[in-house]
This record gives C-alpha cells, structure tokens and sequence, in this order.
C-alpha cells in the first residue's frame, strides 16, 4: 500500500479539520501556525493523497427522526462466492445501512442499522434483510446509550512513525 509522509504539520492540519471541518483556511492555517498560501497547498496535498476523503456535517439521529441504531451480526453462505458478493453489493444500496464491515468471529459481516424504531427496524429485518442472498444467520445488538460516536482518529499516536497508509479515494 503506497504511504504518504506525514510530518507535524500535516498532523496539526489533520487534527483540526477532524475537530472543525468548516474551518477558513485562514482560520486553519492559524491554528498550526502557517500562512494561508502553504496551508492551502497542504491541505490539497492531503486530499490528492486521499488521506481526506470529503466533509461532512454529522446530524443527530435521533432529532432528524433516527431513534434506533441496532449493531447486526450477519452470516452469510460461504459455499458460493457469488452469493458473498451478491450480498455485499446488495448492504450497500440500502440506506438504512450507515456502515458495513466484513469482520472475523461470529459473524461474517457487521452492519449499523439507523431506523425510526423497533418496528421498522422489524419491518427492515423481515422485508429486506432477511431476504438477501445468501444469508445464514441475523443477530441483532440494540444501542441503549451512544457514549461515543464518530471519535476523530488519535493522531497523536503517530508521532513515533512516519508515514501513514493513504486511504482509497471514493
């Protein structure tokens, strides 16, 4: 995987956009101490390299009329590959599905599922998840309380190394 070096700098730029995407860039370029020019430049750097994927402005859930997030634990039929990848491309059209992850363990996939409440959540399980190709197994994990949501990644924890993986682009 091709690396991008990362210096202090970019890990301050970094950092802040994690914090305050709507950040100017002359208010960025302040806060890890360049001129507005350099800062820029870097900044563009960092998204050619794909190491900044995009901006976003992140919503309450349960304001905008999302008052569930259910954690489901899928199997899935490992006896044709294409049933595997029928699946996959099938998790990724469907909105309810805010992030899917191929895991080890129990279960082969994990999903985040965001819905009005437990009975479109039923509704979404019998009517469209149940019905996939290829699924085996459903275990559902209710969300009591969300402690921790969308944490920015400890880039601090970089300082000892020097490079970075840099990220496929969308």
């Amino acid at each position: 995987m091709p690396r991008k070096q990362l210096d202090e700098i970019d890990r301050r730029i970094l950092s802040a956009l994690q914090r305050d995407a709507r950040l100017t860039n002359v208010q960025l370029a302040e806060e890890v101490h360049l001129s507005p020019s350099p800062c820029l430049r870097r900044v563009r750097q960092l998204e050619a390299a794909g190491l900044i994927r995009g901006y976003h402005a992140e919503l309450d859930r349960g304001g905008v009329g999302f008052g569930l997030t259910v954690f489901v634990g899928v199997k899935v039929e490992r006896h044709h590959e294409d049933e595997a990848n029928a699946f996959r491309e099938a998790i990724v059209s469907l909105p309810e599905v805010v992030s899917a992850h191929l895991v080890s363990g129990e279960s082969d996939f994990l999903l985040q599922v965001v819905v009005a409440d437990l009975a479109a959540y039923e509704r979404f399980l019998t009517g469209t998840l149940l019905r996939l190709p290829g699924v085996s197994d459903i275990r559902s994990n209710f969300a009591i309380q969300t402690v921790k949501e969308h944490g920015p990644l400890p880039l601090t924890r970089l300082e000892d190394r020097d490079t970075l993986p840099v990220g496929r682009r969308p």
